[in-house]
């Protein structure tokens, strides 16, 4: 706003008035307390001329009270005039007697209070009273004139101080809010650099990490590593092959087995039931049974069916059902082998595990593995919080000369000059 004035005017620029940033607090204190004096030293003569005045109309409203009427009025006017009195003498004492305390400020309000309600008493209760006591009436009216032309007076300087205390705060809150930023961003030099050296840490120790498994993959010992791990997988082809062949087979057999559990339900054959529904159990889970258990089923639940077949209960639908219940003792034969081989390298499987796991180089290398994780996990957890604080660094470094002007901007529109605000480095902590 200055600036803009000067311009117009076309006066020639003179020299800044230069502050430096931080010392704009004392400024603002510096003006506040000449605005405080400033108020003091205008308001004296006004305050204390109010103080006069409510003591004398204070002592105008006591004679009112005991003030005698004219023998020559209406009766019905001093009726009024009697209930009346009391209730504007009552009124205007509780306005009167209200504390005015020393603060300007609180002054102000107290007095224009005080006004208002010797006002809202007069023209209440009062105006019963002007006919009846005129000259009285007519001593309250000045005398409530009087104070309020000492509260016009003081009106002008309250609202400048106001006005002025309300432009320094703004400048207060803007500083305030700049040298946030500005701390912020000295604070968050020092968090780039702790949390650039935490990366650069990790990333070292997963190049000696990458360097020690490539050492381990280099040693002789791995060889028998490498062998565990590829008769381990020799293993677990032989078991998947068997895996398949003993499911067709149970599925098909518990597939017959379904229907004749069935039959047996209509039939109400408890026994037969129970026989079935335990082989179909043991058959349909996925994990290979026990040998004997699954044995001793079959022996129980194959003659069920055998019959139901003769009988002609059960048709045998294709040639896989047919080959099992052709020659039960055949199939238990078969898929108790198929059992026995399962479990057999189950066994060999976890055993090849163990022996993996075991050795001290596996131990190493999957120990390594997982430090390496768990690093590249925090190193990417490092870089976003890194990016996101420069994203800040970058966003304050362009919002910080926009502030600077607007600072710069209350700082001239209060000392009618040119200000040059002089900024100095950045704490880092």
């Amino acid at each position: 706003m200055y600036k803009f004035i000067t311009k117009l005017l076309g006066h020639a620029p003179s020299e800044p008035y230069v502050i430096a940033f931080e010392a704009v607090p004392g400024w603002v204190r510096e003006r506040e307390e000449a605005a405080r004096d400033r108020l003091a030293a205008v308001s004296g003569t006004p305050v204390q001329n109010i103080r006069n005045g409510v003591a004398q109309l204070q002592h105008i409203v006591n004679n009112i009270a005991g003030a005698e009427q004219d023998p020559s009025i209406h009766p019905k006017l001093k009726s009024i005039a009697k209930n009346s009195l009391p209730l504007f003498v009552r009124a205007m004492n509780a306005s009167l007697s209200k504390d005015l305390p020393e603060d300007v400020e609180q002054f102000y309000a107290a007095a224009v209070e005080c006004v208002k309600g010797c006002l809202n008493s007069s023209r209440g209760q009062g105006r019963y009273l002007q006919v009846v006591l005129p000259d009285e009436m007519k001593a309250v009216r000045t005398g409530i004139d009087a104070i309020g032309r000492e509260i016009n007076a003081l009106t002008g300087p309250i609202n400048e101080y106001h006005t002025t205390i309300s432009r320094l705060e703004g400048v207060k809150d803007l500083w305030g809010e700049l040298a946030g930023i500005r701390k912020e961003l000295g604070i968050s030099e020092g968090k780039d650099r702790r949390i650039a050296g935490r990366i650069d840490e990790m990333s070292a120790r997963v190049g000696a990490i990458e360097n020690e498994i490539a050492g381990i993959t280099r040693d002789d010992g791995m060889k028998t590593v490498r062998d565990l791990e590829s008769g381990k997988v020799s293993i677990e082809g032989r078991r998947t092959d068997l895996n398949r062949k003993y499911a067709s087979a149970s599925m098909t057999a518990a597939h017959v087995f379904r229907k004749a559990e069935k039959i047996a339900v209509k039939q109400h054959h408890p026994p037969e039931i129970a026989a079935l529904r335990r082989v179909m159990d043991v058959l349909s889970d996925h994990a290979v049974p026990d040998c004997a258990e699954m044995d001793a089923c079959l022996s129980a639940a194959a003659p069920i069916v055998l019959r139901m077949v003769e009988a002609g209960e059960i048709p045998l639908k294709n040639k896989e059902e047919r080959s099992i219940f052709s020659d039960t003792a055949l199939f238990r034969r078969e898929i108790g082998a198929l059992c026995r081989d399962l479990n057999s390298l189950d066994n060999a499987c976890r055993e090849a595990e163990h022996a993996i796991s075991a050795n001290p180089l596996t131990t190493r290398l999957n120990s390594l593995a997982r430090e390496k994780a768990q690093l590249g996990s925090m190193i990417v957890k490092e870089r976003t919080a890194r990016e996101e604080l420069l994203q800040w660094r970058k966003k304050s470094d362009e919002n910080i000369p926009v502030l600077a002007a607007k600072l710069q901007g209350k700082i001239e529109d209060i000392m009618g000059e040119t200000v040059q605000i002089r900024f100095g480095e950045i704490s880092q902590a």
